[in-house]
C-alpha cells in the first residue's frame, strides 16, 4: 500500500518561514505540506500574495494537503461560535485557491469541567454545521484530537465516536502518533475503525513520559522514543490506510536546526519508520523498506 510523504510546518516553527520549507520540501521530494494558518501563512501574506502561492504549486511537485487550523471549534459561546464560522469560511476560500484538501479542526482546550456528553452533542453539532458550509467548495474537516488532559477531546476512540455521529463523508480524523500514545488511546478502538475515516497520519515519536503529562516539546524524531509506532502502522496496513504521513514536530532543540538539516532528518526518520510498513512513491522510497 501505497502513502504520500508530507511536512507539517510545526517542524521547523521557530527556524524557517513558508518560502523556505516550499522550497526546501520540493528539493528533498515531499509530496505534500500543512500549511500553519495561525502564523506561517500570515507571515508569507505580508510580502506575496495568495496566486503567488497558487502559481507556486501550480508549477512544482509539492502541493498543499491541508490548512491547519481551524482551533477550539467546540463548546464556544453565541458570539464565539459566529467567529469559528466566519474564520472557517476565509479558510475555504483559502483551500479553494490553493487547491487544498483538507482543513484540520482541533476541538477546545480549557481549564472548564464539560460533561463528556455535552462535548459530543457541541462537536456533532458544530462539525455538522461545517460540513455543510465545506460541500461546495470540495473539502474535507480533519478532526485531531488533542492527547491532554484539559482538552476536551483527548483519545482517538471519543474522537472516533464523534465522526460516527456526524455520519459526513467529507468528515473524518487526523491519527497523530503523539496524541494517540500522550493519553493513552486503545489500539483494540484503531482496530475497530474504518480506513477512509482516517483522513491523514501524523508520525511523530515522544519521550518516555507518564501518560497524562506529555507536552507538544516531548516529541522527537519518528523511530527514536516510546510510542508503539510498529503497533499504530501495522493496524493501519491491515485497514488499508493509503493517505497522506505527515510528519510534525515541536520539539525545540529542533528549532535550533538548520531549517534544511531539519527537513532532511524529518524525512530521513520518516521513511525509515514507516517504509516498514508501507511504500512510498519512487522519488521517497527507502532501501530498507519492506
Amino acid at each position: 500500500m501505497a502513502v504520500k510523504l508530507c511536512f507539517n510546518q510545526a517542524t521547523t516553527l521557530k527556524n524557517s518561514t513558508l518560502e523556505k520549507d516550499l522550497v526546501l520540501c520540493e528539493k528533498h521530494g515531499y509530496d505534500y505540506i500543512e500549511i500553519r494558518t495561525m502564523d506561517k501563512l500570515p507571515e508569507y501574506l505580508k510580502k506575496n500574495s495568495m496566486k503567488d502561492l497558487a502559481d507556486f504549486f501550480a508549477k512544482q511537485h509539492i502541493k498543499p494537503l491541508a490548512l491547519n487550523a481551524l482551533v477550539f471549534f467546540n463548546n464556544r459561546h453565541r458570539a464565539e461560535h459566529e467567529m469559528i464560522i466566519e474564520n472557517f469560511k476565509e479558510m475555504a476560500e483559502t483551500a479553494e485557491t490553493l487547491g487544498v484538501k483538507y482543513i484540520v479542526a482541533v476541538p477546545l482546550i480549557t481549564e472548564e469541567k464539560i460533561l463528556k456528553r455535552t462535548i459530543k452533542e457541541s462537536c456533532i453539532d458544530v462539525l455538522t454545521e461545517l460540513s455543510d458550509l465545506a460541500e461546495p467548495f470540495g473539502i474535507r474537516l480533519a478532526l485531531e484530537f488533542v492527547g491532554h488532559p484539559r482538552c476536551t477531546v483527548n483519545t482517538f476512540g471519543q474522537a472516533y465516536e464523534i465522526i460516527e455521529g456526524v455520519n459526513r463523508e467529507n468528515v473524518g480524523l487526523v491519527l497523530d502518533c503523539f496524541h494517540f500514545h500522550a493519553m493513552g488511546s486503545n489500539l483494540a478502538d484503531l482496530k475497530k475503525a474504518d480506513a477512509s475515516k482516517i483522513f491523514i497520519l501524523h508520525i511523530d515519536d515522544a519521550e518516555d513520559f507518564p501518560i497524562g503529562c506529555l507536552t507538544d516539546e516531548d516529541r522527537v524524531w519518528p523511530g527514536e522514543g516510546a510510542i508503539d509506532l510498529d503497533g499504530i502502522l501495522s493496524i493501519l496496513k491491515k485497514m488499508g490506510y493509503h493517505g497522506a504521513v505527515s510528519v510534525e514536530l515541536f520539539r525545540p532543540a529542533y528549532y535550533r536546526l538548520d531549517p534544511e538539516e531539519a527537513i532532511r532528518k524529518a524525512k530521513e526518520t520518516t521513511v525509515a519508520a514507516v517504509s516498514k510498513y508501507f511504500a512510498f512513491d519512487q522519488r521517497n522510497q527507502c532501501p530498507y523498506g519492506r
